[in-house]
């Protein structure tokens, strides 16, 4: 294990690379980010748990892409749980909700099946130049992590293993975990990427949530060669804002908007992800129609 000197943070992706074996790795760690996922929301300790899953399995399937723009991983179904998304893009900038429709049918032990029933994963990727991909893949693996794997063997035919790990950390919540993938077009031995899966594999939960990444690391793999490149940071940020919301509005009919103001007074608009609240009034809707094809109406 190369090693590099580096502080103990969380929020942090980490890409490292095996010089002896054509395999490739991801090691992430979130706190700060999941649990501001989690903030203003009363989900059951299952759905909060799949959260931290798909939050941690988006950061690293955004850093196997290598592309600019933005993803985002969906399970959705017609179980009691209706979806689950977390969005993401290259600057591992991260937001995720969930849409409970039966919360008493979700039990604390209740499995992603119990949770989604019929249901599928889909990955959207929308890069800020060239065409929009969407791939669907059903629910055949017991985890998100399993659901990932089928992913990448049907689409990419790429031997992939994840690690995801949800918990506490000095009582708060807390996510992480790790990817190993074979090198595209290389040859790499199936010996060394189930020996490396086999070390990563061991990884205990209080290492991934609470020691620096290169100490990990070193435990892991101390006796392989391997580079460490400089760490990314990983952030929560929703991408709402009232500018956002006043193109919504705008691109409805008049007699749409006018019938919610003499019904409500106000049109309130609520972003899920955040909780936060864009509140438009006659006087604010007014400004909007007069502003017609404005680049940048005032609202006030």
């Amino acid at each position: 294990m190369a090693n590099q000197d580096s502080n103990a943070t969380h929020d942090q992706l980490h890409r490292f690379l095996f010089q002896n074996q054509a395999v490739r790795g991801e090691l992430v760690t979130l706190s700060d980010t999941y649990q501001q996922v989690l903030e203003n929301h009363h989900y059951p300790a299952p759905v909060k748990t799949l959260l931290g899953e798909l939050l941690v399995a988006t950061s690293l399937l955004t850093a196997t892409l290598k592309f600019d723009g933005d993803i985002t991983v969906q399970i959705q179904g017609d179980g009691p749980l209706k979806m689950a998304v977390v969005n993401g893009n290259n600057r591992q900038e991260m937001r995720g909700v969930a849409r409970v429709q039966e919360e008493a049918a979700i039990a604390p032990e209740s499995t992603l099946k119990q949770m989604i029933g019929n249901g599928y994963l889909v990955i959207t990727i929308t890069p800020a130049e060239g065409e929009r991909y969407q791939g669907v893949v059903g629910l055949e693996g017991d985890t998100v992590a399993e659901c990932l794997e089928n992913y990448f063997l049907q689409s990419e035919q790429l031997p992939t293993r994840l690690f995801i790990r949800t918990g506490e950390a000095d009582g708060k919540p807390a996510a992480a975990g790790m990817l190993l993938q074979v090198l595209p077009a290389q040859n790499a031995s199936t010996d060394d990427f189930d020996h490396l899966t086999q070390l990563t594999a061991t990884v205990k939960n209080e290492e991934l949530f609470g020691l620096p990444a290169h100490e990990v690391l070193y435990r892991l793999y101390h006796q392989e060669e391997a580079t460490v490149y400089e760490p990314q940071s990983v952030c929560f940020r929703c991408s709402c804002s009232r500018e956002r919301c006043a193109n919504a509005l705008r691109a409805l009919p008049d007699e749409d908007l006018q019938s919610i103001l003499e019904e409500e007074g106000q049109i309130d608009m609520h972003c899920d992800y955040c909780g936060a609240d864009y509140v438009f009034d006659k006087v604010d809707v007014g400004a909007l129609r007069n502003a017609g094809n404005e680049q940048n109406p005032q609202i006030h």
